[in-house]
């Protein structure tokens, strides 16, 4: 288990805990609202115990609120990232991944595979890109975009609990 560096969860007002993890899940600070809501104790001083109380918020949540949070990612290389409009986290997820450094072809490749992905499944394709490259990603968006919306949702509730998790070892 790992302590963060930078605060200690259980001690901050429910104000505070907003503003420190209220942007682990993107743009859904309803997850941290409801973490804090459900009782903090030492134990969520720990990361990976606040992941696994931020996770059981977002996995507990309705289907309806769940696709809201999904909606809330941007594109990998999509239009947001080229207009410099994304999340100081996302930027620098992708960024990480090399995702700036796309030529032409492979810009052109993820533009086509975002749009192909969103007429199937009407949503964003989601993936935790840290630890990856480009090339792997554009590799499992070939792969995925195959499976059916079932296995997609799951799969895409499961890539935004990765972030979550990379996001809080970051603090």
């Amino acid at each position: 288990m790992s302590r963060f560096q930078t605060c200690t969860p259980s001690t901050l007002s429910r104000e505070a805990f907003v503003e420190i993890f209220g942007d682990i899940y993107e743009h859904s600070a309803w997850v941290a609202e409801q973490a804090f809501d459900s009782g903090l104790g030492a134990e969520h001083d720990e990361i990976e115990a606040l992941h696994a109380l931020m996770s059981n918020q977002l996995m507990a949540a309705d289907s309806e609120r769940q696709l809201a949070l999904i909606n809330a990612h941007p594109d990998l290389a999509g239009k947001a990232a080229v207009r410099g409009e994304l999340t100081a986290a996302s930027t620098s997820e992708q960024a990480g991944a090399g995702i700036h450094e796309c030529n032409a072809e492979e810009f052109e490749r993820f533009t086509e595979l975002n749009n192909a992905y969103k007429d199937k499944f009407r949503f964003p394709f989601i993936m935790a890109v840290k630890g990856s490259n480009r090339h792997q990603i554009l590799a499992a968006f070939e792969e995925r975009i195959h499976n059916s919306p079932e296995q997609e949702f799951e799969r895409a509730l499961a890539e935004i609990n990765k972030i979550a998790l990379f996001r809080l070892q970051a603090l």
